[in-house]
């Protein structure tokens, strides 16, 4: 009986350790997934990849904020903020530091009326002609940021680029951390990120199983002596 115990203690072991890896990448971040695709695309017609840049991420989530409830029936966005917002709203709001302000060399937004994967929100919302193709591919840009947010089973997706130098244009102060955004995802960031009701959810059940099997782990370790 003890023997069938242990043996069940570290199959329900084996199975926590499984969850957390499932986990871990199912409710990862999908802005540098997006990154990551973004980059393969371009390597695959022998183009550089692009610098993943936090301070343009950021921006880039601070974008689709500002143009929530904008989502039209074809998935475009109806929504083009002044370009004063990109320094007097969203650097500040990023904690960009101003002197490190470059220049934006193109943008693509799109949104859903639910969340995508990755691979889908690139083909199906960001890149879904010829001309934003182009764009992706276009030379002159040496930096990336992609951010990403839902309101209300909208979700919204923004990739900014840049021809900026690595670590030395949109550089987020606090040695790199900037400001946590309560909201969102955006590429290169530090924090944990929240891309809507698909990850809250995600996460919570991911959490109880967790819990779960670690409350049995411990009755066996502690009441069976495995």
């Amino acid at each position: 009986m003890v023997k069938q115990l242990c043996f069940f203690e570290w199959t329900v072991l084996c199975h926590l350790l499984l969850l957390v890896a499932v986990c871990s990448k199912k409710h990862g971040n999908p802005a540098n997934d997006l990154v990551d695709i973004i980059n393969n695309n371009r390597t695959s017609q022998k183009l550089p990849k692009l610098n993943d840049s936090p301070g343009l991420g950021c921006m880039a989530l601070q974008y689709v904020k500002l143009c929530k409830g904008n989502c039209s029936t074809g998935n475009a966005v109806n929504c083009k903020p002044p370009d004063d917002d990109f320094t007097e709203v969203f650097a500040p709001n990023c904690g960009v530091e101003l002197p490190t302000f470059g220049t934006i060399t193109g943008h693509m937004v799109g949104c859903k009326t639910k969340y995508l994967e990755p691979s889908r929100a690139f083909s199906d919302v960001l890149v879904k002609d010829k001309k934003a193709l182009s764009l992706l591919r276009n030379k002159s840009h040496t930096e990336v940021g992609v951010g990403l947010v839902g309101f209300h089973k909208s979700f919204f997706w923004c990739v900014l680029f840049s021809d900026g130098k690595t670590n030395s244009t949109f550089v987020l102060d606090d040695h790199g951390e900037g400001i946590r955004q309560k909201k969102g995802c955006f590429s290169g960031s530090t924090y944990t990120c929240s891309d809507g009701e698909k990850t809250k959810t995600g996460l919570s059940f991911c959490n109880i199983l967790m819990v779960g099997l670690l409350y049995i782990y411990y009755i066996l370790q502690n009441f069976y002596h495995c």
